[in-house]
C-alpha cells in the first residue's frame, strides 16, 4: 500500500515537516511513503470561471495536476496542517480552491482511484482544541468531496517548535499505529472476501 504525508504549509522546515518525518517514519514499514511539501508547487489561484463545470477540467496548466496524481496514486493520504488564522495556511486553500474539477457535486468531473482513506493532523501554538478541530473540519470536507473516506484525526495544542514536537512524539506514534492496523485489518478484509469467492 501506498501512503501519502501532506505537508499543507509553506514552510517545509520545522514543527511541521517534523510531524510530517514522524509519520512517515512510522508508516514506512508498512507503507511505501512518499511526503510533499505544498510549497514545493507552483499553482495559480481559482479564476471562479466555471469552466471546470462543464468540462471536469481546469483551463490552467500548471503543478495542481502532478499535486492530485500523487493523491491517485496514495492509498492513505496524511494531512499534517498548522493554524493560519484557525484554519489550513492559505496556500492549501488555494488548493484546495483548484480542485474543483475533481469535486463530485458536479457532472461530469474528474475524480481518483476509489477506496482511499484521509487522515488529518492539525497544530496550533495556543491551547484551543476548537481550532484544531475547524483545520480539521476543512480537511475533511475536501476529502469528501473527492470521495476520499475521513478516518481518523489528531490534534495538537500547544505546538510551535520543533522541540514541541519531540513531547508529543508518543500521541504520533500511536495515531500512526491506528492508521496501519485500520488498514491492514481493511487488507485482510478484501483478502478473505477475494478468498471466499475463489472457487476451491
Amino acid at each position: 500500500m501506498r501512503a501519502l504525508v501532506v505537508n499543507c504549509s509553506p514552510v517545509s522546515t520545522g514543527a511541521k515537516a517534523e510531524i510530517c518525518r514522524l509519520v512517515a517514519r512510522e508508516l514506512e514499514s508498512d507503507f511505501k511513503v512518499r511526503s510533499i511539501c505544498i510549497d514545493a508547487y507552483v499553482f495559480g489561484f481559482c479564476k471562479g470561471c466555471r469552466s471546470c463545470l462543464e468540462t471536469g477540467e481546469c483551463v490552467q496548466r500548471d503543478d495542481v495536476a502532478e499535486i492530485m496524481e500523487e493523491y491517485d496514486r496514495a492509498d492513505v493520504i496524511v494531512t499534517v496542517s498548522p493554524s493560519y488564522w484557525g484554519d489550513v495556511p492559505g496556500q492549501f486553500k488555494a488548493f484546495i480552491d483548484r480542485c474543483t474539477p475533481w469535486c463530485n457535486t458536479h457532472e461530469p468531473h474528474a475524480s481518483l482511484q476509489p477506496g482511499k482513506c484521509g487522515y488529518s493532523i492539525a497544530l496550533r501554538a495556543g491551547s484551543s482544541m476548537k481550532e484544531c478541530n475547524r483545520i480539521m473540519d476543512t480537511i475533511e470536507h475536501f476529502y469528501g468531496h473527492l470521495e476520499i473516506k475521513g478516518c481518523g484525526r489528531l490534534g495538537l495544542c500547544k505546538v510551535e517548535c520543533k522541540q514541541d514536537v519531540a513531547l508529543r512524539s508518543g500521541e504520533i506514534s500511536a495515531f500512526c499505529q491506528r492508521i496501519t492496523e485500520e488498514n491492514n485489518a481493511e487488507i485482510r478484509q478484501i483478502e478473505e472476501l477475494y478468498n471466499d469467492r475463489t472457487p476451491a
